[in-house]
């Protein structure tokens, strides 16, 4: 499997992300509480920083390819993962999850996403770097799912139809209320799950999901072990903090959806067409920006219209 990640190197990269998580949940989140806007951006700046500092030293010890590589393959991540934010908001509004809750759901279900996902990506990378005419498959799956994405309706989430969620409430057996930020309780010398345990496993379900829509796309920027994993943790982590920050206001990104799926389409392109020409990464870098900057600034040009409002009463004795 190639990977320009030295044990040294990958031990760095561990070390800040451990001592990053560790400061983050055993100081600043010892006590569940709701997580304020302005906790919100000082963790998504410490995470961006700790994202771009890291990319510095890609830059440094294995040039500029591999620097333009991580960078492209974090912006694609966190682009792609920021729809996990609508889907997070649906989650927690279905289960009442209170805002006290939310960080703590949030941080256990990234870190067992980044699990997760480091098994897909090994076993993606693995599979495209011994049968390279897979890329070809998953570059049209890119272009079919953009394209799905372009014509299908919204619709509305329902968590309850979650096959994950059917399939933990017939296993498991599970208290009816929650017991404060506690994911399994002792009730009459038995273990019970509490509903948190069952929206950890709704929230995590949900990742798995995007992850077979975003990690193919990070695989048509990379198929270098060590970039892509780096740079998939460093947007996963840092989509926790983000959530708060955006939450209120992802309902206003009208046209990010649109952005995710010409995004998507055009890394598909970009495999199909590599044996006829390879796009150099400042080009899709450049069309990655230039596709977030205009859907956000269209989004807030030209904002969503507002709901009708409610028919008027009924008049009628």
């Amino acid at each position: 499997m190639t990977s320009v990640g030295s044990p040294m190197v990958w031990g760095i990269f561990a070390l800040v992300i451990t001592a990053a998580l560790a400061v983050d949940l055993g100081l600043f989140h010892r006590k569940a509480h709701t997580v304020s806007m302005r906790e919100a951006v000082a963790w998504t700046t410490v995470w961006v920083v700790l994202a771009l500092a890291f990319n510095a030293f890609v830059f440094e010890k294995y040039g500029v390819d591999k620097g333009l590589e991580f960078f492209q393959g974090w912006l694609l991540e966190l682009t792609l993962s920021v729809d996990n934010v609508f889907v997070f908001l649906v989650i927690f509004q279905y289960f009442r999850v209170s805002g006290q809750l939310q960080h703590r759901v949030l941080f256990w279900g990234i870190v067992g996403a980044v699990v997760a996902r480091g098994a897909f990506i090994a076993a993606g990378v693995a599979v495209v770097q011994h049968f390279h005419w897979v890329m070809y498959i998953l570059g049209a799956f890119l272009v079919y799912t953009a394209i799905k994405i372009m014509v299908q309706k919204d619709e509305e989430m329902d968590p309850s139809a979650n096959p994950a969620l059917k399939l933990f409430r017939r296993l498991v057996p599970m208290t009816e209320e929650y017991d404060g930020a506690k994911f399994v309780v002792r009730r009459d010398g038995r273990l019970l799950a509490t509903p948190l345990l069952a929206v950890l496993v709704v929230v995590d379900a949900a990742d798995v999901m995007f992850a077979v829509d975003s990690i193919p796309a990070v695989l048509g920027v990379t198929t270098d072990f060590f970039i892509v994993v780096t740079s998939n943790v460093f947007a996963i982590l840092g989509l926790r903090s983000l959530f708060f920050l955006v939450a209120g206001l992802v309902s206003k990104l009208r046209f990010l959806k649109i952005g995710v799926a010409v995004i998507l389409a055009f890394v598909g392109v970009k495999i199909l067409i590599e044996k006829v020409y390879k796009i150099p990464l400042t080009t899709s870098l450049l069309v990655l920006a230039g596709v977030l900057v205009t859907t956000t600034v269209a989004s807030l040009v030209f904002p969503p219209p507002p709901p009708p409002p409610p028919p008027p009463p009924d008049q009628r004795v």
